[in-house]
């Protein structure tokens, strides 16, 4: 990719070949008709009706719990983001596409409660959102995920949120009623605190200054907060854990974690063009690095490493955050879930006789 041709705003900066796809449209030559395929067109949107909204997780390095995604694709646009690879289910991209082609989940809510109202529902903490951000710039207009926490008080049940976003900040009033419960958990991921790498990294994100200050306003308020020094990138951002930790316990912060990037699928290539292009100085040094975590490869599904690699660069970020963690947040930890106050309205009638 050019420089010139660099699509501002935007993370990825093409769409690989969709695998599930047996045609598509692409761009055989640089100039003439095909031209118009290589703009960077307006984010669209398209509705869906699930039947379907909380998914189980089974994953044994990621805990016991439920999934729940209003939103399919983000427009946040983070280079590295795992969720771009099931944008392809779709028959959408993993690269320009997932930035651009948004799915809304209309009827979350209504779906939500439903399946809460199953005989056999077994109470566990609700991520919201595991794929990819329920506060992404949409949701300021759809107020889904609005919805969806107020159907959580309703039923009292735990969830446990991640995002980049501030727009949180506009749901205080609800995350402080279930915090009173214990049954919310907030993440705030904070990848880099220098700007002009997130901006090219994490083209439509909050800065690192307005997440930092959604975890001051949300600790204040006495939720517990736990920041994701994640992914943390090796070469480009693996120099950063200790800054990022002492500024989240600065800000109130209840814990912090870390995961080490990895670029299964299609993300490798859209990651590696992308790295070229917006960083060509570091590109060999940050893919090599990336690679020496994961047995050589830059992807990896291996339960157990995927999430901490394995290696050199991967055991020198582990101690780099063991150190920075026991340093700035000593005897600090999330507050536990409370599961005792989960009532479905059934059970709300039941009591009144």
């Amino acid at each position: 990719m050019k420089s010139e041709e660099y699509l501002k705003g935007r993370g990825a900066q093409y769409n690989p070949a969709n695998p599930y796809l047996k045609q598509e449209y692409v761009a055989e030559h640089i100039e003439g008709l095909d031209e118009p395929m290589l703009s960077n067109s307006k984010t669209q949107f398209f509705k869906e009706h699930p039947k379907k909204i909380v998914n189980k997780v089974d994953s044994p390095d990621l805990g016991l719990g439920y999934s729940l995604n209003p939103y399919q694709g983000c427009e946040h646009g983070c280079i590295y983001c795992y969720a771009r690879n099931t944008h392809q289910y779709w028959g959408y991209g993993a690269g320009l596409d997932f930035e651009r082609k948004i799915i809304i989940k209309e009827n979350a809510p209504e779906v939500l409660a439903q399946q809460l109202e199953n005989q056999n529902w077994k109470v566990m903490p609700i991520m919201l959102a595991g794929n990819t951000d329920c506060y992404q710039p949409i949701e300021a207009k759809k107020l889904l995920t609005r919805r969806i926490l107020e159907v959580l008080l309703q039923y009292r049940h735990p969830v446990s949120i991640i995002t980049k976003n501030a727009l949180i900040l506009r749901d205080l009033d609800l995350l402080q009623e279930l915090s009173k419960l214990d049954l919310v958990h907030v993440n705030i991921s904070i990848t880099t605190l220098e700007e002009k790498v997130r901006q090219k990294l994490e083209p439509r994100t909050a800065s690192a200054a307005k997440r930092l200050e959604v975890v001051r306003q949300l600790s204040t308020a006495g939720l517990p907060v736990n920041v994701m020094v994640a992914p943390v990138i090796p070469g480009l951002t693996d120099s950063e854990v200790p800054a990022i930790i002492k500024a989240a316990a600065e800000a109130g912060a209840s814990n912090a974690a870390y995961n080490i990037v990895r670029l299964n699928g299609n993300i490798g290539p859209v990651f590696e063009d992308w790295i070229k292009e917006a960083f060509p100085d570091r590109a060999e040094k940050v893919l090599k690095q990336i690679a020496d975590c994961h047995g050589g490869q830059l992807n990896d599904s291996r339960f157990g490493t995927r999430m901490r690699g394995e290696g050199q660069f991967a055991e020198t970020i582990a101690k780099l955050f063991r150190i920075s963690r026991q340093k700035f947040m000593p005897n600090r930890q999330m507050r536990p879930y409370n599961y005792n106050h989960f009532c479905t309205k059934a059970g709300k009638q039941l009591g009144l006789f």
